[in-house]
C-alpha cells in the first residue's frame, strides 16, 4: 500500500535550530526537508490522527543551539510526542486525551536547588469532545508539565472553538484571537507558577483573524477580516507592570482608544482588501510582514508605515515563518506549496510543492465532479488547478513532475470564478491530452466553451497545444471526452444533442516545410436529439458507445454508422465504460434514481444492476473486474465535505462484490486502475501477461492510497509507506562552517599554453603584460588616448 497527497500547509512549519532542514506537518506523519534542496530527507511516524503542531524544543544550552535536534509534535489523537528527527525516533509521548489543534512551548525555567532549570511546559488549544456539538465553548487552552506528562493549573480560557495559539520569541508572552478581542497573557519566565500568570483583553469592531508579538518591545499586531493591521504598543503597562507577575494597584479599567484595553497607542494600516492570514515580525523587529487572499507579502516599516511587496506568489498566503538562519524563511500557501525564501530579498530560491487542493467554489455547484484525468501507464494523476494549470503528479513518488498552462489569463486569488477546467481526459498510452476549459456567463452573456487538444513532449506530463476549437458543440456544454485505443481519434459528446469524431491529421506547411499535427471533426452523430451524457472506446477500438440519456447507443466509429441501441436505464446515464477485453459495458447514473448496471452487449441486454448512489466507477483494461466509489447515504440533504463511502470491486458476470473497502471523504473522490508495482501486488500468479494491476483512490481532499485490489489489507490514507526519500548531505564542519569552503586553486602545471591572438581592438590589451616588456609612456599614452577619440568625416562646404 503507497499514500501521499498528503497537505503541507495545514499548519504552520518549523525550522531546525541551525536552519537547514524545515519540519512540516503532512497527515499523521511530519515530514522532514532539506532548507537547501528542498527533497524529503525522512519522515516522522507515530500519531494515530493529523498532526496539526511542531514545535522545535529550545535547547537547554545556548552553546549547544545549533546541536539540538529534537521536536515536539501535536495530533488530533490526543498525544504530544517528543522526536529526536535527526535519527526519525520516538523518544516518549504525553497523553492530553482531547483533539489538540495548536500548541506553543515557551522558554520557560523554575528554580531547583537554587539554580535555574529548563522545564518544558506546552500551552496547548484542545477541543472538548465530551461537549455536545451545539455546545458554545468547546475550546480549551491547557497547560502541560511535558517533564511529568500531567496537566498543571487551571483552564487558561474557554472558547466557541479551538483556537491558534501564538507565544512571542521571548516566551513571555501568549496570545489568541476571539472573535473581537485579542487575549494577551504574561508567563513568568523565571520561577514559572501557573497561578502568576496575568491576562489583558484588546477589543476591535472586527473579528479578529491573527496576531503577532514584537521580539523585544510590548508591541501586539493583529489583522482582521476586512484586511486592516492594528498594532497596539505599549500593551498591558498597567496590568503587568510588576515585574514578579503579581496584580498591578494601577487602575485596569481605564479607557483605552480600543474599548477598554491596556495599551498607551492603536495604530491601523490597510492595504490587504480581504481578511489577513498572517502576521510576523522581523528578527530585529524593524519589519512587519503580512499576507493574505491577494498572494502578496507586504513588508512594513515598523516606524513609518511604508510598504514594499512580493508580488505574483499564484496563491493565497497562510503563513510565514523565519528561520535561526536569517538569510532563510518560507512562506505557506493555499495551493500545497511551501517556498524556501532567499532574505531580505525573498526572492523564491526552492519549492516544496503537494498535490493540488481541491477547488471549491458555490458558482460551480454539482458540474464539478470526477474530472481527474490519469496516464495508465506512468502512473500520474493530471488535476486541474484553479490557476487554469492541469497539474501531473507522480503517484508512486508522492512528487509534482510538470505543469501545464491550459488558459492565458492571469489569476487573482480574490476575484470570483469565472473560468474552469471542466474535463480532462489522457489516451491510453499517455501521447495526447484534450481540456475542456469553461467560461461563465456574466448576467447571461459571454459564455464560452473551448475545446483542446495537446500532443505529449519528450517526457512523461509533457505536453504542447496542438487544436484549439472554440464552441466545438456550439453553445451546448460538453458531457464526455473519449480517446480510440490504438489510433489517432477522439469523441466528444455533448449536452445539445449529438456527438462528434475527431482525428489527427498533419498539415503541410509550405513556407518553412515542417509538418504539424492538428485535429479536425470527421462526422456528427446524435440520436432522437436527445442529450449525449456520455461516450466511450472499446478496448479494440472497433465499437463506439455513447449514451443518449438513459439509453445506451452503439456506432461504428470509422463509418459513425449506428450499429446497435440497447434497452433504457432507470435514469441519465453519466458514464460509460467497456470492461478490458470482455463484451460487458458498465454505465454509471448519478440522479435522483442512481444505478450501476452491466450490459451484455452482443445481447444487447442488461447483464445486472444495482441501486448505488456512485461518485465514480472504473474499469480495469485487462481484466473483466471495475471499481465502483459509493456513497453509504443520499448525497440530497447531504451537507458533510467528508461524508464517507465504500470500494466496491465487481467482477463483470458476478453481481456480488469481490471486495469492498470503507473509505472516507468520498465526495469528489475518484478511483482507477494503474499499472502496478511489483511490490504492491500480492497474488503474482494472477497477473495477465505479467503485468501488475493497481488500484488508487484520491479522496475529495486529494489524499490518495494506492493498493493491491486482490489483497485484503485495510485501507489507510495518511500512513506512509514507499517513499522516495533523499539522504541528507552532511553539512560542514570546523572553518568552513563558520567562513564557509575555501576556492579551490589548480596549479599552474595544469594550466595549457593559450597562443597569443592579435585583438581588432588593441586597445583593451595595451596594458596587459608584464611592466617591463611595456613601451614607454611618451610612446603608450599617445596611441591609448588616439583609440577613444572617434573621428567623424567632415563635409566638404
Amino acid at each position: 500500500m503507497i499514500t501521499g497527497g498528503q497537505s503541507y500547509v495545514s499548519a504552520p512549519p518549523a525550522f531546525s535550530a541551525d536552519g537547514r532542514l524545515l519540519l512540516a506537518c503532512t497527515g499523521r506523519t511530519v515530514s522532514v526537508f532539506s532548507a537547501s534542496t528542498g527533497m524529503l530527507v525522512s519522515e516522522l511516524e507515530g500519531h494515530e490522527g493529523d498532526v496539526t503542531a511542531v514545535v522545535v524544543a529550545p535547547p537547554p544550552v545556548a552553546a549547544a543551539a545549533k546541536l539540538a535536534s529534537y521536536c515536539w509534535t501535536a495530533g488530533l489523537d490526543g498525544f504530544l510526542v517528543y522526536w529526536d528527527f535527526a535519527a526519525a525516533e520516538l523518544v516518549r509521548k504525553v497523553q492530553v486525551g482531547l483533539p489538540v489543534h495548536s500548541m506553543v512551548i515557551p522558554n520557560i525555567a523554575r528554580i531547583s536547588r537554587g539554580a535555574e532549570i529548563y522545564t518544558p511546559f506546552a500551552f496547548v488549544s484542545v477541543e472538548d469532545t465530551s461537549k455536545p456539538s451545539n455546545e458554545k465553548l468547546r475550546g480549551q487552552l491547557r497547560i502541560y508539565d511535558l517533564t511529568k506528562g500531567r496537566q498543571v493549573g487551571s483552564l487558561l480560557a474557554e472558547t466557541r472553538k479551538p483556537e491558534m495559539i501564538v507565544a512571542s520569541s521571548s516566551g513571555e508572552f501568549l496570545g489568541i484571537t476571539n472573535k473581537r478581542k485579542l487575549h494577551v497573557w504574561r508567563i513568568p519566565t523565571k520561577n514559572f507558577k501557573p497561578d502568576k500568570i496575568r491576562k489583558i483583553k484588546l477589543s476591535h469592531t472586527k473579528n479578529l483573524n491573527t496576531l503577532a508579538f514584537h521580539p523585544s518591545e510590548r508591541i501586539v499586531a493583529s489583522g482582521d477580516a476586512t484586511g486592516r493591521i492594528l498594532i497596539w504598543r505599549g500593551f498591558g503597562n498597567a496590568k503587568f507592570s510588576g515585574s514578579d507577575g503579581t496584580k498591578s494597584e494601577l487602575d485596569e479599567d481605564r479607557g483605552d482608544v480600543r474599548g477598554n484595553g491596556d495599551a498607551d497607542t492603536c495604530t491601523t494600516w490597510h492595504w490587504h482588501s480581504s481578511g489577513v492570514r498572517f502576521l510576523k515580525f522581523s528578527t530585529d523587529g524593524a519589519y512587519l510582514f503580512s499576507g493574505g487572499m491577494e498572494g502578496v507579502i507586504v513588508v512594513w516599516q515598523l516606524d513609518t508605515g511604508k510598504r514594499r511587496y512580493k508580488p505574483r506568489l499564484g496563491s493565497p498566503l497562510l503563513s510565514f515563518v523565519d528561520s535561526p538562519d536569517s538569510s532563510i524563511a518560507c512562506v505557506s500557501c493555499m495551493n500545497n506549496q511551501v517556498h524556501l525564501l532567499k532574505m531580505p530579498n525573498m526572492e523564491v530560491m526552492k519549492s516544496i510543492a503537494g498535490i493540488k487542493l481541491p477547488i471549491s467554489s458555490p458558482n460551480l455547484g454539482g458540474c464539478y465532479r470526477d474530472v481527474y484525468g490519469f496516464d495508465y501507464s506512468n502512473k500520474l494523476v493530471a488535476v486541474p488547478t484553479e490557476d487554469y494549470c492541469i497539474q501531473f503528479y507522480d503517484l508512486f513518488e508522492n512528487t509534482e513532475v510538470s505543469e501545464v498552462q491550459v488558459c492565458e489569463r492571469n489569476f487573482h486569488p480574490v476575484d470570483d470564478i469565472t473560468m474552469y477546467i471542466s474535463l480532462v481526459s489522457l489516451s491510453i498510452d499517455g501521447k495526447f491530452m484534450c481540456t475542456i476549459d469553461v467560461k461563465l456567463p456574466e448576467e447571461e452573456l459571454g459564455g464560452l466553451v473551448t475545446l483542446k487538444f495537446w500532443n505529449q513532449g519528450s517526457r512523461a506530463g509533457q505536453y504542447f497545444l496542438s487544436t484549439v476549437i472554440y464552441e466545438p458543440h456550439s453553445d451546448a456544454g460538453i458531457s464526455a471526452i473519449a480517446f480510440r485505443p490504438g489510433k489517432n481519434m477522439a469523441v466528444s459528446s455533448s449536452f445539445g444533442g449529438n456527438f462528434k469524431v475527431w482525428v489527427q491529421s498533419m498539415l503541410s506547411q509550405p513556407s518553412d516545410e515542417k509538418n504539424q499535427s492538428g485535429w479536425r471533426c470527421q462526422s456528427v452523430g446524435s440520436y432522437k436529439n436527445k442529450p449525449m451524457t456520455a461516450a466511450t472506446f472499446s478496448s479494440d477500438g472497433s465499437v463506439l458507445a455513447v449514451a443518449a440519456e438513459n439509453v445506451v447507443t452503439l456506432w461504428d466509429p470509422d463509418n459513425n454508422t449506428l450499429v446497435g441501441v440497447i434497452a433504457e436505464a432507470l435514469s441519465p446515464i453519466t458514464k460509460l465504460s467497456f470492461i478490458g477485453t470482455s463484451p460487458f459495458l458498465m454505465s454509471l447514473s448519478q440522479s435522483s434514481k442512481p444505478q450501476v448496471a452491466m450490459w451484455n452487449v452482443p445481447n444487447l441486454s442488461m447483464q445486472w444492476s444495482y441501486s448505488l448512489f456512485a461518485e465514480a466507477a472504473c474499469c480495469s483494461s485487462s481484466r473483466s473486474e471495475f471499481a465502483v466509489l459509493a456513497l453509504l447515504s443520499c448525497p440530497d440533504g447531504e451537507t458533510l465535505a467528508e461524508q464517507d463511502g465504500v470500494i466496491l470491486l465487481f467482477d463483470a458476470e458476478n453481481p456480488k462484490p469481490v471486495s469492498s473497502w470503507s473509505v472516507k471523504k468520498v465526495r469528489g473522490g475518484s478511483v482507477a486502475f494503474l499499472k502496478g508495482d511489483s511490490s504492491l501486488d500480492a497474488n503474482r500468479k494472477d497477473r495477465i501477461d505479467g503485468e501488475a494491476s493497481s488500484l488508487v483512490y484520491v479522496n475529495g481532499s486529494h489524499e490518495y492510497v494506492i493498493f493491491d485490489p486482490r489483497s485484503n489489507e485495510e485501507l489507510h490514507i495518511g500512513k506512509s509507506a514507499h517513499k522516495n526519500i533523499q539522504t541528507e548531505e552532511p553539512g560542514p564542519i570546523g572553518y568552513a562552517s563558520i567562513f564557509g569552503e575555501l576556492p579551490k586553486l589548480e596549479s599552474k602545471k595544469d594550466v595549457p599554453e593559450i597562443l597569443f591572438i592579435p585583438s581588432e581592438r588593441p586597445w583593451e590589451t595595451i596594458f596587459s603584460g608584464s611592466t617591463h616588456v611595456l613601451p614607454p609612456l611618451t610612446k603608450l599614452c599617445p596611441a591609448f588616448l588616439a583609440s577613444l577619440l572617434e573621428k567623424r568625416p567632415v563635409a566638404n562646404e
